[in-house]
């Protein structure tokens, strides 16, 4: 029987993103590699910082150092939890060669493992909170590193959203005000995205979330509704469409952990928040070639 592994949700192409890390890191002249030659050497890949934390990336780690020639061997599965300080993983290599790879699979990895033990602490706080509903980032990623932190929230336990453009039509202010209605905006991409792509349309108001649900979206956006109007208006549109429209409620914008307890409300089928991929705390990580005995 196979094991899944978040590994295997990898596009064939994200190797070729590693290859283009080590490509930018090292351009020209690796002048501290031809001080420490090609001796033969163990790291020590130790976590550290002052919180518990969620180990995320080590199929992207592993990569940078195998491109390098050094092998990775792992004390700790994708996804669990550590205590700082702890040994997670030895890579053994040429040294010059571990230290090529050093700062690219450290950055990474501290990214990543950020991502992820924000993901896993959101979750668990509104699963606290006695939330049933669906908790996922958003697309304000990186430019070229998006993969790397959809991962990251997948491994913390989150649903990622959609990946780009393509994967989900998503119709904001900007596409209801340049169509001329919420009506109009829908029409023009049901025309074209066919049935297999959900609609998700942002609305500011219960006026607009009528007007959306009666066109045929599939996820009305409450942007920025909150406190009592948000359990307003998803309640009493709930029931006017019930048994007439299929649809979920989903709230974004201005999610904190202060109130998150708030926004956090069974009536709202998907909390989604850039909390957990913007500006979030990174987890340290240090790369220690160990000196031979």
């Amino acid at each position: 029987m196979s094991t899944n592994s978040y590994e295997h949700l990898l596009p064939p192409s994200w190797k070729a993103q590693v290859t283009g890390w080590l490509a930018e890191d090292t351009p020209s002249f690796d002048y501290g590699g031809y001080v420490v030659g090609e001796v033969h050497r163990e790291a020590f890949l130790f976590g550290k910082g002052n919180q518990t934390a969620v180990l995320a990336g080590r199929p992207f780690f592993t990569e940078v150092f195998a491109q390098l020639g050094c092998e990775v061997k792992w004390h700790l599965e994708e996804g669990e939890t550590f205590e700082p300080i702890k040994h997670i993983a030895t890579v053994r290599g040429k040294a010059r060669h571990l230290l090529l790879g050093e700062r690219i699979a450290l950055n990474m990895l501290a990214r990543c493992s950020g991502i992820a033990t924000k993901s896993k602490r959101i979750k668990d706080l509104a699963v606290g909170y006695g939330y049933k509903g669906i908790i996922a980032g958003t697309r304000k990623t990186t430019p070229g590193f998006r993969l790397v932190e959809k991962y990251g929230m997948i491994v913390g336990g989150i649903d990622p959203h959609r990946h780009d453009l393509s994967s989900m039509i998503m119709l904001k202010d900007n596409h209801i005000w340049s169509s001329g209605s919420i009506t109009a905006a829908i029409q023009q991409a049901r025309a074209v995205g066919g049935f297999s792509l959900l609609l998700d349309v942002e609305v500011g108001s219960e006026v607009e979330a009528d007007e959306a649900i009666e066109a045929g979206a599939d996820i009305i956006m409450l942007d920025n509704i909150e406190g009592e109007h948000l359990v307003s208006v998803a309640r009493k549109l709930k029931e006017k469409w019930a048994g007439k429209r299929k649809f979920l409620f989903e709230t974004s914008g201005n999610i904190t952990e202060a109130n998150l307890q708030e926004r956090a409300i069974n009536d709202i089928d998907i909390l989604s928040t850039s909390i957990v991929h913007q500006s979030v705390q990174h987890i340290d990580f240090s790369l220690k070639i160990q000196i031979p005995h």
